[in-house]
């Protein structure tokens, strides 16, 4: 984390947490389960830019969607999978200048900045993370609205669109997806500062990244940790569904199974939403049971989870989809009913399949 934002965080009361030595989780006293308004220091959100003359053409070849869908104004989702179209990471992909910027959870830079470099061979590409550079904030509530409007002079309409600074490029806001208004900002320390102070004029509580986690899982936006590395094909993340995979750009790594999966097979797990009692979420990775399954995979896995104001656990969870119609779904560790629905999203956008893959 850059010295400058840990040192300003600290004065406003927060601790960074160290135990997970990949991230720099960052937690404030007595800071909401749930708010109206609220700044997210997003801690844990990394950020890698890729630049050279060859750099579209190499990473067009590494992520699962297209980016001659990117623009000036306009960010996108996107993965990058194994050679059998599991995710090994996902991420929002934008454009920097004339080269690119994505931004993800820091603890799979450790694993993807070395994969991707691997590929890169003669390629005229450089690849550089600039986690400890740059800032990202989680901004939360329509009364960020004003201050946001002052620093950028106009707020992104569309979900996944963007503007930034004139004079500071670095300095940018994208519209998250969500029930509420969302942005995430992405900028210098200054930059920051100036809007989290600003923000708290405006009555926005503090909080880390635990909070727009929720929003994020209410807005079935999946985020693979390092227990769900290579689990999933994109579609069973629902990838498909909310703009993250293109079907019609050239090859990529598992480009061939990700596309067999869509014309020539039948999803049998996909995404959904679902809500548990609980004092402490249940962790990324753990598993569904169901008595009907005769999966050697298990019936799901959580893909994130996060506690609610209400006592509840809400979460986002893979899980087949034989196993939610007959609603008879566990969590394997402490047989706690799960009942699963569908994300705002729905299936209306998903394409017809035929014949059976899993």
């Amino acid at each position: 984390m850059n010295t400058h934002w840990q040192n300003f965080l600290e004065s406003q009361g927060a601790s960074l947490d160290t135990s997970v030595a990949t991230t720099a989780e960052v937690q404030f006293p007595n800071q909401p389960l749930e708010a109206d308004c609220a700044l997210c220091a997003l801690g844990s959100l990394g950020v890698i830019d890729i630049n050279g003359r060859d750099a579209t053409d190499f990473l067009q070849g590494q992520f699962s969607n297209d980016l001659r869908e990117l623009s000036a104004e306009h960010s996108q989702l996107s993965s990058h999978c194994n050679a059998k179209g599991r995710m090994l990471a996902n991420f929002r992909v934008l454009r920097q200048g004339e080269g690119y910027r994505i931004l993800l959870p820091r603890e799979h830079i450790a694993t993807l900045l070395p994969r991707l470099k691997m590929f890169v061979l003669r390629s005229q590409v450089t690849l550089t993370e600039r986690s400890d550079a740059l800032v990202c904030i989680g901004l939360l509530g329509e009364c960020l609205s004003a201050p946001l409007q002052a620093s950028f002079g106009a707020l992104p309409e569309n979900d996944n669109n963007m503007v930034r600074q004139s004079d500071i490029p670095d300095n940018l806001l994208i519209r998250i997806p969500g029930s509420v208004p969302r942005w995430l900002l992405v900028g210098t320390p200054e930059m920051a500062q100036t809007l989290w102070q600003s923000g708290q004029a405006s009555g926005a509580a503090q909080a880390g990244s635990d909070l727009w986690a929720l929003h994020d899982i209410r807005a079935g936006l999946p985020t693979l940790s390092p227990a769900t590395r290579e689990l999933f094909v994109p579609q069973m993340a629902n990838m498909h569904l909310i703009d993250g995979v293109s079907f019609h750009k050239g090859c990529y790594t598992g480009q061939e199974v990700v596309a067999r999966m869509q014309y020539l097979g039948k999803l049998k797990r996909r995404m959904y939403l679902g809500e548990v009692p609980g004092d402490e979420a249940p962790a990324p990775g753990s598993a569904l049971h169901s008595a009907g399954s005769r999966s050697e995979q298990g019936a799901g896995t959580v893909v994130d989870a996060q506690r609610n104001a209400q006592g509840m656990c809400e979460l986002l969870a893979v899980a087949e989809i034989a196993a939610v119609e007959r609603d008879d779904l566990t969590l394997a560790a402490t047989g706690t009913p799960i009942h699963l629905h569908a994300p705002p999203y729905g299936w209306s956008s998903e394409a017809p399949q035929a014949a059976t893959a899993s």
